[in-house]
């Protein structure tokens, strides 16, 4: 039924491979016989995103600079982590109380989503952690200044279509993990 042929890799060469960027280049065979040969592809590590509620249905967010586009964002408590040391659902936990020092009472996997498929490898999984409270101080790595943010749930849609709040895996946890709960 499906006529869609996957891509033939010809030769794979790892042409950077740093601790915070790998990068591979494929030389690959299309479905029509044309070759590429600098298809680049970032290997990523999976990233853990957790939308938090509180009691008083509030979403605790986290606010920081982004140097890649030199701004501020609102975003949600999320983190990368290596399936093969630890559970998507260790890392959720384990970043949420990193970020933010709110801890899950209870956390449901939404869903898992591919970040950009089309040139890296990395997984999104998504977690919904409700009647989160506050139980210590964040504790931040190096490069992390963070500032967290209380907003009530009826007051989040706004924010994304007011671009407030405007990172993709964010909106799209908001938009799939508001429809596990009633508010």
């Amino acid at each position: 039924m499906n006529s869609l042929k996957k891509w033939k890799t010809l030769n794979s060469k790892m042409v950077l491979d740093h601790r915070w960027c790998k990068v591979r280049r494929d030389e690959i065979e299309l479905p029509n016989g044309k070759i590429i040969d600098d298809y680049f592809v970032s290997i990523k590590p999976d990233v853990a995103l957790v939308l938090p509620i509180t009691t008083s249905k509030e979403i605790v967010f986290v606010r920081q600079y982004r140097h890649a586009v030199g701004e501020f964002f609102i975003e949600l408590p999320a983190g990368s982590f290596e399936p093969a040391k630890e559970s998507a659902e260790t890392a959720a936990i384990r970043e949420l109380q990193e970020e933010t020092g709110y801890t899950a009472q209870e956390l449901t996997k939404i869903t898992t989503l591919y970040d950009k498929p089309s040139k890296d490898t990395n997984q999104i999984h998504l977690f919904l952690a409700e009647n989160v409270i506050k139980t210590s101080k964040q504790n931040l790595d190096v490069t992390e200044e963070i500032e967290v943010i209380l907003i009530p749930i009826e007051s989040v849609v706004d924010k994304v279509t007011q671009g407030e709040i405007c990172v993709a895996g964010t909106v799209a946890a908001l938009l799939l993990g508001l429809s596990f709960i009633s508010y």
